[in-house]
């Protein structure tokens, strides 16, 4: 399926939409940030890490095979600019599997956007995509991803302790999940 027919995507104060090339600065300036990429588990992005980023999710909005993934960039409905993004990432076709994620420039952090932006993306996978089951994996530590999970109505599944390594920091993880059944009908989907 081609996602770009089915977007944008509108919540009452967010527009979701499909990223483009001049997205490259409001990405940089979150992306850039140690304190975003240090529960992503990767290093802080570079202004050409970024302005790749942004072409790459400007043209991939396809959602087929395991492993394809579609980013969105988050942004107010009254204000231009990006405030951050969700992503679905088709974990198994077979299986109808999906894992949903979020990042938002922590300047807008604490409105409740990630919630409003991660609820519209789990309709839609719900919904129009035919997801069974969602599930997110988050930093332990990132308190305010596991007020999203608990917000969206998802289950605290696994709790992974130091699984993963971010430079000499070993990290551990929460998993969240739920299924369609669960929350699909008050998801908007």
């Amino acid at each position: 399926m081609d996602i770009a027919s089915l977007l944008p995507m509108t919540t009452p104060r967010l527009s979701l939409r499909l990223f483009t090339p001049d997205d490259a600065d409001d990405l940089y300036a979150y992306q850039s940030l140690p304190s975003v990429a240090r529960y992503l588990y990767r290093p802080a992005h570079t202004r050409e890490r970024s302005e790749q980023v942004a072409a790459e999710r400007a043209a991939h909005s396809v959602w087929y095979t395991d492993g394809d993934k579609l980013a969105l960039a988050v942004c107010r409905r009254d204000e231009p600019g990006v405030l951050g993004e969700v992503t679905l990432t088709l974990a198994s076709a077979r299986a109808a599997q999906a894992e949903i994620g979020w990042t938002l420039d922590p300047r807008h952090q604490g409105r409740g956007y990630a919630t409003e932006a991660a609820a519209a993306l789990a309709g839609l996978a719900f919904g129009r995509l035919s997801v069974h089951r969602l599930y997110a994996r988050l930093d332990v530590e990132n308190t305010g991803s596991v007020r999203v999970c608990e917000r969206l109505g998802m289950r605290r599944e696994a709790h992974l302790v130091e699984n993963d390594l971010d430079g000499d920091r070993w990290g551990s993880e929460y998993i969240y999940a739920a299924l369609a059944a669960d929350i699909g009908g008050r998801s908007g989907g």
